[in-house]
C-alpha cells in the first residue's frame, strides 16, 4: 500500500529520531546528560496533582467530555488571561482547550488553509509550523530572522514580497528557539501588518512566565481579535508537560472554526486532567517566583558551560533555553555530534529550526543543577 503523497513533504521529527541514538548510547553504558529537550524535570504545582486525583471519584469523571471543555476551565483560562496578560477574553466564545498547544497548530490549518495558501512561517523557528503547512499542502514561506534585528520579523522586507495569497502567519514571542521577547510596540506592529494584508497572525506562546518579568499577550493589543489568534499551554508554565493541556484563544468566529475541526477529531479532554488545569491557572505568584528562581540558577551553570565551550550569547533572553553561537568553522550538528561522543552531553543544533539556525546551539535548562555542573566538569 503505497502511503499519501503528502508524507513525501515531510521527515520524522527531529527528535524523534535523535532521541533514539541517545537511547542507543545509553543503553551501551554512556552516561549522557540530556540538555537538548524542554521537558521540564520539575513536578507540578502539588494542588495540581491532588485536584487531579480528587477528582477520580467523581459522578461524570470518566464519561466523555465536552468538546469545549468544562465551562469551569474556559473561565479560568479567561481569569488567567486577565489577571496576567491584562486581557478581556469571553470564556463562552472566545476560548478553546486543546489537548496541548500543539495539536491546535493542525487545527488551526485545517480550519483556514486550502491548498496553495500561503503561510509565512519563522527561519528559525518551531520545525512543526512547516510540516503541518506541507501536511495540508499549503506553501511554506519562510522569513528570516537573526541576532541584528533581536529575531524580529522584518516588517519592511515583508512588504516587498508578493503577499497576494498569503493567509496565516506564525509568530512566537517569547520566539522559541532564541528567547528573543518582542515588546508592545512590536506585536502593535505585526497586528496592524495583518490587518493590511488580510493575514491570519498566529502567536504560539508557551514560555511568557520563564525568566521573563513583562508577559505579553498578542490580544492585547488593540483590534487584535480580528485578525490574531494566540496558542497558549500548561506545559512549561506549570511543569505539565505529559498532561498535554493547552488552550487557543481569539474572537468567537475564529474559534467557531477550529470547533468544527477539533470536535471531528477528539471527544473531549479527560475530566480529571481539566480539574488539574483549573487549579494550576489559578496559581498565586509565589509559584512563578519560586520556579523562576530555579531556573535562573540553572541558566548561570548553562551561561558557565557555554562559555567553556566558546559559545557566546545573550543574556536579555527569556524561555526554558540559552541559544548560542558556536565557535567558527564548524556545523551545528558537527559540534553538537562531537560533544555528545566526547562528553556524553546532548545539545540541539540550531538547523533543526531552519537555515538561519546554521551555526548556533541550544541549551535546555530542563536539567538539574548537578547535572549542568557535571557536564561543565567533562567539558
Amino acid at each position: 500500500m503505497e502511503v499519501a503523497d503528502r508524507l513525501h513533504s515531510v521527515q520524522e521529527y527531529y527528535f524523534s529520531k535523535k532521541l533514539k541514538e541517545v537511547h542507543a548510547l545509553q543503553a551501551a553504558g554512556k552516561p549522557i546528560i540530556n540538555l537538548g529537550i524542554g521537558s521540564p524535570d520539575l513536578p507540578p504545582p502539588s494542588q495540581v496533582v491532588k485536584a487531579l486525583t480528587d477528582s477520580l471519584t467523581h459522578p461524570t469523571a470518566h464519561k466523555y467530555q465536552s468538546y469545549q471543555g468544562l465551562p469551569e476551565l474556559r473561565q479560568a483560562i479567561a481569569d488567567f488571561y486577565k489577571a496576567h496578560y491584562y486581557t478581556h477574553i469571553n470564556p463562552d466564545a472566545e476560548v478553546l482547550p486543546l489537548m496541548g498547544s500543539k495539536e491546535g497548530i493542525m487545527h488551526i490549518s485545517l480550519a483556514f488553509l486550502n491548498q496553495g495558501d500561503g503561510v509565512l512561517i519563522p527561519n528559525p523557528g518551531y520545525p512543526t509550523y512547516a510540516a503541518v503547512t506541507k501536511l495540508v499542502q499549503a506553501n511554506p514561506i519562510t522569513y528570516n530572522l537573526d541576532s541584528s534585528n533581536n529575531w524580529l520579523p522584518n516588517i519592511a522586507e515583508l512588504e516587498q514580497q508578493d503577499l497576494s495569497n498569503v493567509k496565516l502567519m506564525w509568530i512566537s514571542y517569547p520566539h522559541m528557539p532564541t528567547g528573543a521577547k518582542a515588546t508592545r510596540a512590536d506585536l502593535e506592529q505585526l497586528v496592524a501588518f495583518a490587518k493590511k494584508h488580510n493575514i491570519l497572525l498566529v502567536n504560539d506562546n508557551p514560555y511568557s512566565f520563564i525568566l521573563n518579568e513583562t508577559p505579553l499577550s498578542i490580544l492585547s493589543v488593540k483590534g487584535a481579535k480580528e485578525v490574531c489568534l494566540e496558542l497558549n499551554s500548561l506545559s512549561k508554565t506549570f511543569n505539565m508537560a505529559g498532561w498535554r493541556v493547552g488552550m487557543v484563544l481569539g474572537s468567537s468566529q475564529h474559534i467557531q472554526a477550529i470547533l468544527k475541526v477539533k470536535s471531528n477529531m477528539d471527544s473531549g479532554m479527560f475530566y480529571g486532567l481539566q480539574k488539574g488545569a483549573i487549579a494550576a491557572l489559578k496559581c498565586t505568584k509565589l509559584w512563578y517566583s519560586s520556579l523562576n528562581s530555579i531556573y535562573e540558577k540553572r541558566r548561570q551553570l548553562v551561561w558557565q558551560l557555554a562559555t567553556k565551550l566558546n559559545c557566546t550569547f545573550s543574556k536579555e533572553a527569556s524561555g526554558l533555553f540559552v541559544w548560542a553561537k558556536a565557535p567558527e568553522g564548524v556545523t551545528s550538528e558537527a559540534f553538537i555530534d562531537t560533544l555528545l561522543i566526547e562528553k556524553s552531553v546532548f545539545i540541539t543544533p540550531g538547523i533543526i529550526f531552519g537555515t538561519q539556525g546554521e551555526g548556533y546551539v541550544r541549551f535546555s535548562l530542563c536539567a538539574s543543577d548537578e547535572d549542568i555542573e557535571e557536564a561543565i566538569a567533562r567539558v
